[in-house]
């Protein structure tokens, strides 16, 4: 081998080598990428040094917008997790971008920082685009609003609502709990597409959900308690269903309004469908259907309230516009297979608050009110002026509104059950409830009631099995259903008591055991064992 070839050989390792360390330092630069970069689809935020981005319980917003920055400016990342135990404290808003998960483990807390000093309108959580964003969701942690160390600002007056969009469209708010705010849970403006569910809300400083000039929103299976205003509530808004939810309201001077507030004062209004409800122990009405102002009949019109509960609404003593329903300003509302049990001045109430600083009276006559099908009871009087109130229906508007009544049962009303209203077809009778202080509304029946785990016959049957309105749907009620829907809650569903007849000897039997032959059971153990000596 001379010495040229020795030179080549040499020259060939020294590349080998250089390539072998450029590849070496590639690996290095890769791994340490890969270890910083986000994991699958989502970038974790924590408070223990575990995340994508670390928080240290100061401004925590500045991580949590850089993880949402990065998320907005990677497209194949889609979703900004929190992660728990941890309380992250903000001092300014939360931005949240299109296509977005902002999400969190149950024990993560977004908490508003002591003494903020906010300006008014000015969120916790909000759009990263001013203009709109779309294909948002935020949902499974805790957004604390902590109004007791920020009382220098007013609640219900637009000061750190937690959650607020405007023009934005598929936003989804689920599985949060949201408390002790001065302002809204969530608030949509000129947006579309608004769904909000499985949240507790608890004493917010306005409403949980606030639809303002928006479509297509829907809410179910909130549990709220109402602080200052409403639970859910709409102005001017359409295409509206509201189901399924649980509403309340502590009591105090602070406790707020309905429990459902629908307000149109300019945009069309017609359709709207709130169902399967349960509504009890609010400070204003169960639910406040308002229009106001100069409009054609057809832009407020066709608002569907049925199979809804309500009891005990209305508790406010310095108010005069409480009760299960209190409704002006929309014509062809109907009102169907509700119960009422034991609401403050009357169960459906046409009137109009007089104590406001603007007139909302409406302007229209004809307003039509059908209620159809429900079940009216206990009516209490009001605790404000009680005077004449405690009917089952009151309508103070007669000169321009009017009700339509069918297939009511009215029962145990303190003051009676109308008041500028009239009926030929409804009952006055005991429905017969299965359970009326335990809040349990299905219809005794000796063909069968559902007790939530199977059917029960019981001695005796309620008069509102098969007594509903000839015309309405019967279909969804279980054989034998009489082929006529019930009155009450549960009218045309699966849970209707059932028709027919219990034979006499099984009827017999049932009432010896009965909670109501209680005493006979007891003389006649008596006398066996002193006549006869038989014990049992």
């Amino acid at each position: 081998m001379n010495g040229k070839d020795l030179i080549n050989r040499w020259g060939n390792r020294k590349k080998t080598g250089f390539y072998i360390a450029v590849f070496m330092f590639l690996i290095v630069m890769v791994t340490t990428a890969l270890s910083i970069a986000p994991s699958g689809m989502t970038v974790y935020v924590a408070g223990d040094g575990s995340g994508t981005f670390n928080c240290n319980g100061t401004d925590d917003q500045v991580e949590i917008n850089q993880a949402l920055a990065y998320v907005a400016e990677h497209p194949e990342f889609t979703t900004v997790h929190l992660k728990g135990p941890n309380t992250y404290v903000i001092s300014d808003s939360i931005l949240v971008g299109n296509n977005t998960v902002l999400e969190g483990d149950p024990t993560a807390v977004i908490k508003l920082k002591d003494k903020a000093n906010w300006p008014v309108a000015k969120p916790l959580i909000t759009q990263r685009d001013s203009s709109g964003n779309q294909d948002i969701t935020i949902k499974g942690f805790e957004i604390n609003g902590n109004h007791d160390a920020n009382t220098d600002k007013k609640k219900g007056a637009g000061y750190y609502n937690l959650i607020h969009f405007m023009n934005s469209t598929n936003i989804q708010v689920h599985d949060m709990y949201m408390h002790d705010s001065h302002g809204d849970g969530l608030k949509v403006e000129n947006s579309s597409n608004i769904q909000f569910y499985d949240n507790k809300i608890y004493k917010l400083g306005h409403d949980g959900l606030y639809g303002i000039q928006s479509r297509y929103l829907e809410a179910w299976n909130n549990t709220i308690t109402c602080r200052t205003n409403s639970g859910l509530r709409v102005w001017d808004s359409n295409h509206v269903k509201f189901h399924d939810n649980t509403i309340d309201s502590f009591y105090h001077w602070s406790a707020g309004g309905p429990g459902i507030q629908i307000q149109k004062s300019a945009a069309v209004m017609d359709d709207i469908e709130v169902y399967d409800n349960t509504i009890h122990n609010t400070y204003g009405p169960g639910i406040w259907l308002l229009g106001y102002g100069s409009y054609p009949l057809k832009e407020a019109q066709n608002v569907r309230i049925h199979h809804n509960t309500f009891y005990s609404t209305g508790t406010n003593p310095s108010i005069d516009w409480v009760g299960g329903i209190v409704t002006s300003g929309f014509n062809n509302t109907l009102i169907e297979n509700n119960v009422f049990d034991g609401t403050y001045h009357a169960a459906i109430v046409l009137m109009y608050p007089t104590d406001r600083t603007i007139d909302i009276s409406p302007k229209s006559t004809g307003y039509t009110t059908i209620v159809r099908n429900n079940i009216i009871t206990n009516t209490e009087r009001r605790k404000s002026e009680s005077s004449g109130t405690g009917f089952g229906v009151v309508n103070y508007l007669p000169e321009t509104h009017s009700l339509v009544l069918e297939n009511n049962c009215f029962y145990n009303n303190v003051a009676g059950d109308y008041r500028n209203a009239i009926s030929t077809s409804d009952i006055y009778v005991n429905p017969l409830f299965t359970n009326q202080k335990g809040n349990d509304y299905h219809l005794r029946s000796t063909g069968g009631r559902w007790d939530g785990k199977t059917w029960i016959k019981d001695i005796e049957s309620s008069p509102c099995i098969d007594a509903g309105y000839s015309s309405s749907d019967y279909s969804n009620e279980p054989e034998d259903n009489g082929k006529r829907i019930n009155i009450g809650r549960y009218g045309n569903t699966e849970e209707a008591s059932k028709s027919g007849i219990m034979p006499g000897y099984v009827a017999w039997w049932h009432q010896i055991f009965s909670p109501e032959w209680r005493m006979f059971r007891m003389l006649l153990k008596i006398f066996l064992l002193f006549c006869f000596k038989i014990q049992i």
